[in-house]
């Protein structure tokens, strides 16, 4: 009697852990098929910073049209270049079920939350653009070349002053000239890629005085513009102006890392008596290839801006996005240069290019970018 009931508690016991052992296989299981639901129909999240720029208005457009193209719903948004609004719909797009985000951030620090519950629900994130920092749950990211874009701005600075030729050998042009420069926004990971590479540039030519910075502003911290606001930017240089200009000495050119800072600028240089015969405005630099400065360039005001083509990044996070949702691993070509303050972030580099009076037909509508009527 005594066997029986020894036999019947191990038969138990056996059962019991043969159906709790079953129980943990089929969560197992579950996880797995859970972790490789099809990719086609997922819905992708994609927050943009603001639709007061141009180019983030082309970004989430061509964003979500390559997306939807290849059979993925895309939930796009933006923020107002308000940092608790993009946390706010990043939050909502978890939980709404997303299974990738795109996010071109705000504030590239302000995220961490927000991509700790992602990385929880085993959500994967591509930075777009700008890098968001200090964490580890970004995955991938997608930019230009955001070095060379400040390389290509000092150097064609330089060409505009005749400084440097356009092929990029020295000029005859001698100097001094009298420059200011200008930075973009502090909280922007790409504002300082772009300012090192203008300043590498500069460097040699402020080293032997060929360029004199008048105002003596040279540190980001001093020169860099808060949310890349055009305001602020033109009562910079409106104060720059009063401050250090007058009495015959004039500013030859100014380095602007972005057309929206760029038409501020102009603004504050008109109505400071440029812009005349006898006193033509500045070399002015710029970024984004936006309507208004490329008109502005067509103009004889704008000097130059740097064209990326927003295609060819939408192009390039949405073939990285595709791989990652098929569970295989995007193409990347840097895994060296982009650390974001916790880790080295995979990444794919675009040229960027600069346009001018020269040849922006070429670049902008030739290419399809923008139509002669645009521009007109």
């Amino acid at each position: 009697m005594k066997h029986r009931k020894l036999v019947s508690l191990a038969l138990g016991l056996g059962l019991a852990l043969g159906m709790t052992a079953c129980g943990s296989t089929q969560k197992t299981v579950d996880k797995e098929k859970a972790d490789k639901k099809p990719a086609a129909g997922a819905l992708v999240g994609v927050t943009m910073p603001t639709r007061s720029s141009e180019r983030w208005i082309h970004d989430g457009d061509n964003l979500k049209k390559q997306l939807e193209q290849l059979g993925y719903k895309v939930d796009l948004q933006y923020a107002e270049n308000d940092i608790p609004t993009q946390a706010n719909q990043i939050d909502n797009q978890i939980t709404k079920g997303a299974r990738l985000l795109v996010i071109a951030s705000i504030d590239g620090t302000a995220l961490t939350t927000q991509l700790q519950k992602a990385a929880d629900k085993g959500v994967p994130v591509i930075s777009y653009d700008r890098l968001i920092r200090n964490s580890p749950n970004v995955d991938y990211y997608a930019t230009f070349d955001n070095y060379k874009v400040g390389v290509l701005q000092a150097t064609s600075l330089l060409a505009g002053l005749g400084l440097k030729k356009p092929d990029g050998s020295e000029g005859t042009a001698k100097g001094p000239f009298n420059i200011e420069v200008f930075a973009g926004s502090p909280d922007d990971n790409n504002s300082t890629y772009f300012y090192n590479g203008a300043m590498d540039t500069l460097k040699p030519y402020l080293d032997r005085k060929a360029l004199v910075v008048k105002s003596g502003q040279t540190d980001f911290k001093t020169i860099a513009t808060l949310r890349w606001e055009a305001e602020r930017a033109q009562k910079r240089m409106e104060d720059l102006l009063t401050r250090h200009y007058g009495g015959g000495t004039k500013v030859n050119g100014v380095l602007s890392p972005y057309d929206g800072l760029s038409i501020g600028i102009l603004s504050a240089l008109k109505s400071n008596g440029y812009g005349t015969p006898g006193q033509p405005y500045p070399v002015v630099t710029g970024q984004d290839a936006e309507v208004a400065s490329v008109k502005s360039i067509i103009a004889g005001e704008q000097y130059s801006t740097v064209y990326k083509d927003t295609r060819q990044l939408a192009a390039v996070t949405v073939k990285m996005a595709d791989a990652v949702l098929k569970g295989g691993k995007p193409e990347v070509n840097n895994v060296k240069d982009y650390d974001n303050g916790v880790k080295v972030v995979p990444s794919y580099l675009l040229n960027p290019v600069v346009v001018n009076k020269g040849n922006y037909k070429k670049e902008l509508i030739d290419t399809g970018y923008y139509t002669e009527a645009q521009l007109g």
